[in-house]
């Protein structure tokens, strides 16, 4: 294997520091290449590429592997990390120093006109980026957890709120930053900042944060914080596929992701467009995973069983299995992996006892499909009634609920499709009682559905399995005395008490939000009238799992999930920055009317 460092400028003459790892063989002079554009260290192993032993693959050994099948690999430093020049700024720059990277690497005698990518995350999202502007050789990508479809509505965004997952990233990666690295003082500066105490103290002021040592990191948070709306600044080309598709040229793409990634409507939603637009092959997986965990077999506090890590599951391994792809679509060769096009991890049906480790057994297999949504879907109503039922017929009287939603106690984060939030929130699976470990939690281990601002409704218990795969959407008519506030929907499974678990099991499977003043689209802020009955829509993400027989099937609506999503401070400014928050009195309401119900994608037999 033969290394070589390059400093491939761009159009703007910065130069990016660029490794590329050639065959060592005389017989060809010209190879199929495969790139990935990092932030995180390019010469460093990436976090995610473990086997199931745990052992660690660094990129050396990976660009080895494939060099030794006849590839050249490229990995890159983004703009503005390690060894690139520039000023970073988040997603902005990616599509055009793909771009004119791949560019560049066709202009070499060693490359034969076709380029892959692949990456996990942002190294995801610097494909996708890429390929908005249809570069020259890319012929297929391998989109692992990431890929803005528009970032707006999943990725920084959701539901109008912001992913506060932004500003834990931003704080990390600051202290990894050069102008951090090369200065003592401001990485020693950010070492004695206290994230917990940053969390305590919003609302947050640009030039008083953390972030303050490293103005560029501080800048662009404040940006993706401020613009509440859909704006031209969400349809720039770096976090906007969207509006990019027709361009992005036709090709093979596999998309993985999983059910507790924080891109599960990202990778839903492109490999959907792509689908039904393009008409190269598609292949999608969706495992059971927290972010990039993908031969860890447990999420949160939930324990899937061996059967979940994606090495000698799905493929032979994750390695092998984009080798099988590349050499299918860069050198036309025939792919080893037989699996259909879509293959997803269907969670639930464990035993729900307490292993070694503390976890629940929740269990779970795999589903080999021809498509996604799955074939036999039956979206099914049901309705909620202001006795806490979950019930498949409508509520035909009339009634409602109340209760307060404070600003300054948000309900707290417990778990869900979460990355990047250590050590202020944790992703997963997790029963629904307030522990030291989430940040916000007041009271020792008292259950989240006995908080007088969290509404519960669940069903009874199952007769028989009920399997859920696909999207859902929480249907709230409500009003509120506040001219904006937030109404939150979470789905849970509720395991009834055992000897392990007395009080039950009540297991977080998606969630989602909506800011009122959007309730009529994202363009434009819209307010509510004080105590105006009127619908909002929530989309959790969706999901894939079996409630078992003796389960219930449960929704939680509250109006906070503090800090996966910033608090709104219910006066109707913008949040980034509001000094003055006020206590909403919210209200859910039942009739035939108004029949508030949650829509589940019910499949018949998994």
């Amino acid at each position: 294997m033969d290394m070589k460092n390059y400093r491939i400028k761009m159009r703007d003459g910065i130069m990016l520091s660029t490794d590329v790892y050639f065959p060592q063989t005389q017989s060809t002079t010209s190879f199929p290449v495969i790139i990935e554009r990092t932030p995180y260290d390019k010469s460093a192993p990436s976090r995610s590429e473990k086997t199931v032993s745990g052992q660690q693959i660094t990129r050396q050994e990976m660009a080895k592997y494939f060099n030794e099948y006849g590839f050249i690999v490229v990995y890159q430093d983004c703009r503005g990390r390690y060894e690139s020049e520039g000023k970073f700024t988040k997603y902005i720059n990616e599509a055009e120093d793909g771009f004119d990277t791949l560019q560049w690497i066709m202009e070499k005698p060693w490359c034969n006109g076709k380029i892959g990518s692949m990456g996990l995350s942002y190294a995801a999202h610097t494909q996708l980026a890429m390929a908005c502007l249809n570069p020259p050789g890319l012929h297929t990508m391998v989109l692992d957890s990431g890929g803005f479809a528009n970032a707006y509505q999943c990725g920084i965004r959701q539901g109008g709120a912001f992913e506060l997952k932004q500003a834990t990233w931003a704080f990390k990666q600051a202290k990894l930053s050069p102008l951090a690295q090369q200065s003592p003082d401001i990485l020693a500066a950010l070492e004695q900042e206290n994230v917990h105490e940053w969390f305590t103290t919003m609302p947050w002021y640009q030039g008083q944060t953390l972030l303050k040592h490293v103005p560029e990191y501080e800048s662009y948070l404040f940006e993706q914080w401020e613009e509440e709306c859909f704006s031209d600044y969400w349809q720039k080309i770096g976090i906007y596929a969207e509006g990019y598709y027709d361009q992005i040229p036709d090709i093979p793409v596999l998309f993985m992701s999983s059910w507790y990634d924080a891109y599960v409507s990202s990778t839903l939603d492109n490999y959907h467009v792509f689908v039904t637009k393009k008409q190269s092959p598609q292949k999608l997986i969706m495992g059971p995973w927290l972010h990039g965990d993908r031969n860890i077999t447990h999420s949160g506090d939930a324990e899937f069983g061996d059967i979940a890590a994606f090495d000698n599951n799905v493929s032979e391994s994750w390695l092998s299995c984009r080798l099988n792809w590349f050499e299918a679509h860069l050198k036309n060769e025939n792919s080893k992996n037989n699996h259909e096009d879509v293959t997803i991890f269907m969670m639930g049906g464990g035993s729900g006892k307490r292993n070694r480790q503390g976890r629940i057994e929740h269990g779970g297999k795999w589903l080999n499909c021809h498509q996604w949504p799955l074939a036999n879907t039956e979206k099914t109503a049901y309705y909620l009634w202001p006795d806490n039922k979950l019930s498949l017929h409508p509520y035909t009287k009339t009634a409602s609920i109340s209760y307060c939603y404070d600003p300054k106690h948000p309900v707290p984060t417990i778990g869900g499709a979460l990355t990047s939030g250590q050590p202020i929130f944790w992703g997963g699976a997790f029963n629904q009682r307030e522990l030291p470990q989430f940040f916000g939690s007041k009271q020792n281990n008292l259950p989240l559905s006995a908080r007088c601002d969290v509404l519960v409704f669940e069903t009874e218990e199952l007769q028989t399995d009920v399997c859920l795969a696909g999207e859902i959407e929480v249907s709230l008519w409500i009003s509120s005395d506040a001219l904006d506030t937030d109404f939150t929907a979470k789905l849970i499974d509720v395991y009834p008490p055992s000897a392990d678990y007395p009080q039950g099991y009540a297991m977080n499977i998606t969630d989602g939000i909506i800011r009122c003043r959007f309730r009529h689209g994202y363009e434009k802020k819209e307010l509510l009238t004080p105590n105006e009955i009127v619908e909002v829509k929530i989309k959790p993400f969706a999901c894939a799992n079996r409630f078992a027989k003796g389960h219930r099937i449960r929704l939680d609506i509250s109006s906070s999930n503090f800090p996966k999503y910033d608090f709104n401070t219910n006066t109707g400014k913008t949040i980034a920055g509001d000094r003055t928050w006020k206590i909403a009195c919210n209200s859910l309401h039942f009739s035939s009317e108004h029949p508030s119900k949650i829509i589940l994608p019910v499949i018949n037999e998994a």
